[in-house]
């Protein structure tokens, strides 16, 4: 169940296609794109539960369902006259160096810091956390145990959902514009985080500290490969080298555990 992780639904079209017209502040639009982002993983939850699809397969075809529709209803057209406070963002603590070079506390770090601490309270300090570790490492068993499943992966589907809501939004802000055909085909960069964190693609493993170190080493990994020169066309074959390479260690490393407890 752990490590499932969707592209950021363009719910920020929607929000702020809204927001425009009726003038709406940033609380009205972090909800309408929330609400936007949930709607689309209750989706997935019903196929994911009474289907009992593998979730990643129920991610990728309802993903592609939604860039199809939201590329037929928009046209592919982007939204670039933004309200001005959006435009602006949050910013905490600004100060400048010596350079005239800004720092400060965004919108983009708020929301990431938010959103780890969240997912870590949720997994590591209730007792539903512990209850979407039981069902991603063997879903008959905690149903038997009296685990609900589907009100789970409601809860779960929901949550991520909700987060790719907020995220696209954060990414508009920080983009200064909405575009429809954005982080296309980054699916793979979310797998190759989560993988290199510790998930399985198969559920039941992973940490949110994991996930970050995760991102963190990618970004390190593709930033480190620009800068000594290496083209970015090379970027998605490093990517999918370093998943078949993580996923590879992680299933030889199970094979050996099941293989000495085995023996004893």
């Amino acid at each position: 169940m752990f490590g499932r992780r969707r592209r950021p639904i363009r719910a920020d079209f929607v929000a702020l296609t809204l927001g425009i017209h009726y003038g709406l502040g940033w609380f009205a639009l972090f909800a309408l794109a929330g609400a936007v982002g949930i709607l689309c993983g209750l989706i997935n939850a019903i196929f994911v539960t009474k289907l009992r699809i593998s979730s990643i397969i129920v991610s990728i075809a309802t993903l592609n369902i939604f860039y199809g529709l939201l590329i037929f209803i928009t046209g592919g057209k982007y939204i670039t006259s933004l309200p001005k406070f959006f435009r602006d963002g949050i910013w905490w603590f600004e100060y400048e160096d010596a350079s005239g070079v800004p720092y400060g506390l965004n919108l983009q770090i708020l929301v990431l810091v938010v959103a780890f601490v969240v997912a870590w309270l949720l997994l590591n300090r209730t007792n539903i956390g512990r209850q979407i570790y039981a069902m991603g490492g063997n879903k008959d068993a905690a149903q038997r145990l009296g685990f609900h499943v589907f009100r789970i992966n409601i809860l779960v589907f929901g949550y991520l959902g909700f987060v790719a809501g907020i995220a696209s939004l954060v990414q508009a802000q920080l983009a200064q514009s909405v575009t429809p055909t954005v982080l296309v085909g980054k699916e793979l960069d979310v797998l190759a985080a989560v993988v290199l964190g510790g998930a399985s693609l198969t559920g039941g493993t992973g940490t949110v500290f994991g996930a970050i170190l995760g991102v963190a080493l990618l970004a390190i990994l593709q930033n480190g490969l620009v800068l000594v020169g290496v083209s970015s066309y090379w970027n998605q074959w490093f990517v999918g080298l370093t998943i078949l390479c993580a996923v590879s260690i992680t299933a030889w490393s199970n094979r050996r555990r099941l293989a000495a407890k085995a023996i004893n």
